[in-house]
């Protein structure tokens, strides 16, 4: 499943100014009720992660004639796999967030639907070799996984412009 991503909000989120492009700024994936808000602040705006933050990076604005996005870094993206775990409001935005991880390799999958007796029947096991870790992750029906915009919110929370 390829994800479309999105650029991130054009304006910092805490003094409302426009970014230029090449500017650094931060992003921070932020609970909020009920949902994960992502928030792109400017540098100088920035005094460090917000309350309730999942994961933050910085990155540069991208012109607006730059080609492709990319995603987050692949640490930020595991910390938020890691602790959207036992959240079952958030089952399918992290069933997802590990298909975009298996996609991009950083993921191996193990074990499809809980074919192993250690398994819970529907969960896919999966390995992490960068944190030799495993992770046990709910499948989730398309219809679910579509519901909501949980796509669209992957996406939007998610994307970053070049490494900074």
């Amino acid at each position: 499943m390829d994800l479309k991503l999105h650029r991130p909000n054009g304006s910092c989120g805490k003094s409302g100014r426009g970014f230029v492009p090449g500017e650094l700024f931060y992003s921070a994936l932020v609970r909020s009720t009920g949902a994960i808000e992502r928030i792109d602040i400017c540098a100088e705006a920035w005094g460090g992660p917000p309350e309730q933050s999942l994961a933050w990076w910085k990155s540069l604005y991208p012109a607006a004639d730059s080609a492709g996005s990319t995603l987050a870094p692949v640490e930020v993206l595991l910390d938020v796999l890691e602790q959207l775990d036992g959240q079952p409001d958030e089952k399918a935005l992290r069933y997802l967030l590990a298909l975009e991880l298996v996609r991009r390799r950083v993921l191996r999958v193990v074990d499809r639907h809980g074919t192993a007796a250690a398994i819970a029947p529907d969960t896919m096991l999966l390995a992490c070799r960068r944190r030799d870790s495993e992770y046990h992750v709910q499948v989730v029906p398309a219809r679910a996984a579509a519901a909501d915009g949980v796509q669209e919110r992957l996406a939007a929370l998610l994307w970053s412009g070049g490494a900074a």
